[in-house]
Formats: structure tokens, sequence, C-alpha cells
């Protein structure tokens, strides 16, 4: 057994010795975001006993997909099961799970800076507000679709910041986004006369980061997942992602193909074996200091 996972029991029998109610939490919050000039929503999953271990924890980050909003995870992704099941069985520790909106694909697009809110707005509220640990070793990241087309640009681009990811069924398409994609119609991409910006969609896709993340010694163990019958060949386009990230980090781009399409089902089934990834790089709760 790892240390994490016997730091996890122990976690989890002090609990239970001390009296305390086996209960996570949900709860919704706004902050004012400079970047965004508005208010920056973000859905947040507590663990059980957070508010009288004494523990600071991991965070994990989980993007939603194309037009979706901050509530997806809990109400159409079964966050909140499947994270309070693994926990039980201390298959994971304990961890702050935080579910943010975004009205853009995770980038600076033609309609917000929401690459830049994320990264300079929410992680250092999250990280005042909430007793997580502020350091690379604590902070995962990982979404679904145009989420996961954020969390490989988030993890290739800022990868000091993040131990270890996960994309479920990317839409990190190459080079551009398939006829039946959403980007081609998302405001992030859609210049003021409403075409596709097929230049910025080069210029903020992954493989415009590779060379300077291949040229750098940080590596960041990234999960990858999709269906074997997704509309937009999702399993191709992952495929063409691990072999370009594999010769940086051999074993550590697992692919893993699920029956199903580009849908709550695949997501669903990834997020179980996405978290079990991340934590094998993750630390886990620390005593708060």
């Amino acid at each position: 057994m790892s240390a994490a996972r016997r730091c996890t029991l122990t976690i989890l029998m002090l609990l239970m010795l001390a009296g305390q109610a086996l209960a996570s939490q949900i709860s919704h919050h706004r902050f004012h975001s400079d970047t965004l000039q508005r208010d920056y929503p973000y859905t947040l999953y507590l663990p059980d006993g957070y508010h009288d271990s004494g523990l600071d924890y991991p965070v994990i980050y989980l993007l939603h997909g194309s037009f979706g909003n901050d509530r997806d995870w809990m109400t159409r992704g079964a966050l909140k099961k499947i994270a309070d099941r693994m926990i039980r069985q201390g298959r994971i520790p304990p961890a702050v799970i935080v579910m943010p909106g975004s009205r853009s694909w995770w980038v600076d697009g033609h309609n917000e800076p929401a690459g830049t809110a994320f990264l300079e707005d929410l992680l250092p509220h999250v990280e005042f507000v909430w007793r997580v640990v502020p350091k690379r070793e604590w902070r995962g990241i990982a979404g679904l679709s145009a989420g996961g087309y954020g969390t490989v640009n988030f993890a290739l681009e800022r990868p000091e910041l993040f131990a270890a990811a996960a994309a479920l069924s990317p839409a990190s398409y190459y080079p551009l986004p398939p006829t039946n994609s959403t980007a081609r119609e998302h405001p992030a991409f859609l210049t003021p006369d409403k075409r596709f910006d097929a230049d910025l969609w080069q210029r903020l896709n992954y493989p415009a980061r590779l060379d300077r993340y291949l040229g750098q010694d940080y590596v960041v163990p990234l999960y990858l997942s999709a269906g074997n019958r997704d509309v937009f060949d999702a399993v191709g386009h992952a495929r063409r992602l691990q072999a370009a990230l594999e010769v940086h980090q051999p074993g550590q781009v697992p692919l893993e193909v699920f029956s199903g399409g580009h849908s709550w089902r695949v997501w669903r089934a990834s997020l179980g074996p996405a978290l079990d990834f991340m934590f094998r790089y993750l630390a886990a709760p620390i005593p708060t200091r």
C-alpha cells in the first residue's frame, strides 16, 4: 500500500473515532474576477470532515465542456457519488474539487480571456479561501471535451503548476476541429463577423505549446480517455496527442477507450480511473500549518 493510501485510511479512521459526520458537501460560489470584470462562478466539493480535520488538502480543478457550466459535473457527471465512494474505499485521499464555469473554451478567445482568468484569478482565490496546499504536488487538473482541451493546454503551458492531469474525450483536434464540432460556433473562436477563426484555433491548440513543453524538465502525467463511437474521432486525436507526449514521459500518457460516444456515459465511466491515475502523483492531505 502506498504512503498516500496509508495516510488516507489513517485520516478516515481518525475522523470516525472522533465522531465526525462523514458527509461531503457541495456548494456554489462566486467571486469578482478582475480579468473578466464580472463574477466568476464555481461549484465546490469538500470532502468528509473538511471543517474539523485540521488538514490542508490536494485540489483538483475539474473543467466542463463546450457551452456547459460549473454545475455539470454535479448534475450530470455523478461527481459527488464517485468521489465519496473512492475516498471511502481508500482509493484516493480526501480532496477538494473545484468545478469552475467558463463562457469560453478555457482560452483567451474572442469573447473573453478565460485562460488568464483561470490562472490569475481562480487559482489564487481558491488557495486563499479554501484549505488547499498551494503547491504543485497537491494540484491537479482534469476536464471533458472542451474542458479536456483546456486541461491539455494548461498542463503544457504551465507544467510547473500541475502535478497530474486527465483529459476525457479531449477536444484537442488537429489541425482543426471537425465540421460538426461546437468549436466552430462557439464565441471563443468566432470573429466579429461570426466566422470561425482557424488561425486562432491553431495558435491556441496544444501543438503550439509542444516544443516548449518537450524542451523543459517538468513532466505532467496525463490520463486520456475516449469513447469508441465518438462522432469527433476523439480516440484518433487522443492517440496523436499521446504519441507527441510519449517521448517526454514514457509510460505516463495512458489512453483508455470506453464503449460509447462523446457522452456523459463515457465521462462518468472515465472519472474514477482518471482520479485513480492522478492520485498516483498528487500528494495526500497534510496538517494545517
